[in-house]
């Protein structure tokens, strides 16, 4: 004889099996959920990796001019500015910088030299703390090449590079 199923316990505990068995065993759509989620996941990765790159190569374009600029605020002295020091091996010649030279130096460069893909270069400062290093600060702002959407304004780069004129 077989019992009631509505007053026993078991008989709920049975129907309750019987239900996850039929969601267990009907697997079919859970792999197409983790392939799409395993797909967004990977694009977003690489976006992220193109984006980190782009940064990175924005930055060392700007670092090139401003090392470029450096370098010709440092070569921007005349040689009635060449003055000579007492060193323990002798007399040496050293160039005298002037921050106003070193500026229009660092200008003049920058106007002349091509950016290669870098907008929006901004020269922030420019000068010779010492009178014989020469320091150039460029500013810029780096746009993410797909994730436009996200930084509409971009983001601020600013570097700095400072060069010395030495005679030998």
């Amino acid at each position: 004889m077989s019992r009631p199923t509505s007053g026993c316990p078991e008989g709920r505990f049975a129907a309750i099996h019987r239900a996850a068995w039929r969601l267990r065993s009907d697997e079919g759509g859970s792999t197409l959920v983790l392939t799409i989620f395993y797909a967004f996941l990977a694009l977003v990765l690489i976006l992220v990796v193109v984006a980190a790159s782009s940064l990175y190569l924005e930055r060392k374009r700007l670092l090139t001019l401003a090392d470029g600029a450096a370098l010709a605020g440092a070569e921007s002295f005349s040689l009635d500015a060449v003055g000579v020091t007492d060193d323990p091996a002798g007399p040496v010649p050293r160039p005298v910088l002037r921050s106003d030279e070193v500026r229009a130096a660092a200008e003049d460069y920058l106007a002349a030299a091509p950016h290669g893909g870098v907008d929006e270069v901004e020269l922030t400062g420019a000068g010779s703390a010492d009178g014989q290093s020469a320091t150039v600060a460029l500013g810029s702002v780096w746009h993410p090449p797909v994730l436009v959407f996200f930084l509409p304004e971009g983001v601020p780069l600013e570097v700095t590079a400072v060069a010395r004129s030495v005679f030998r």
